[in-house]
């Protein structure tokens, strides 16, 4: 029998979860990906109701990560290194808060990390504009449509282009 290390999960919000999802499933140590959505008021919402109507959610990836592979504040940097962070409800040309740029920690070790991270960005310079991620409460995590989940590998792609 072998034996399996024990995961962690993070969930992570920076826009479209197309991208996001494709850039947390390349790195090192992460063991699954899942679009969804989180945040929001809406029970068991689609991707029409997350769109059109304010349910609250954000397009949200699900990382299932092996601990003694990847930290947890590894994954902060590639949240951090695949989105725009100063953007208010938006990423690119996708326009409202299902698209803000939110971290949702699953504990107090994450929030912790979470809050140390956004201010080190916001104090680094690289930014034009303040750093407008935010830290949410845990949620309950709506997985996405099957046609989304794994969207850009599926088609062959390696970003959204955007």
């Amino acid at each position: 029998m072998t034996e399996t290390s024990p995961t962690n999960t993070a969930y992570f919000a920076a826009g479209c979860f197309w991208g996001v999802e494709m850039a947390f499933s390349m790195t090192e140590g992460v063991t699954a990906t899942e679009v969804g959505y989180m945040g929001g008021r809406t029970e068991n919402p689609s991707y029409e109701d997350v769109c059109r109507t304010e349910t609250g959610h954000a397009e949200t990836v699900k990382v299932t990560f092996d601990p003694s592979r990847v930290t947890f504040e590894d994954l902060l940097k590639v949240f951090f290194g695949n989105h725009k962070p100063t953007q208010l409800n938006r990423q690119g040309p996708d326009i409202g808060t299902q698209y803000r740029s939110a971290i949702f920690p699953t504990d107090d070790a994450q929030r912790e990390a979470a809050e140390v991270t956004i201010r080190a960005e916001d104090e680094s310079g690289k930014w034009d504009k303040p750093v407008v991620t935010t830290i949410e409460p845990m949620a309950p995590f709506y997985r996405a449509e099957e046609y989304h989940q794994k969207y850009l590998e599926k088609r062959g792609k390696t970003s959204c282009g955007i």
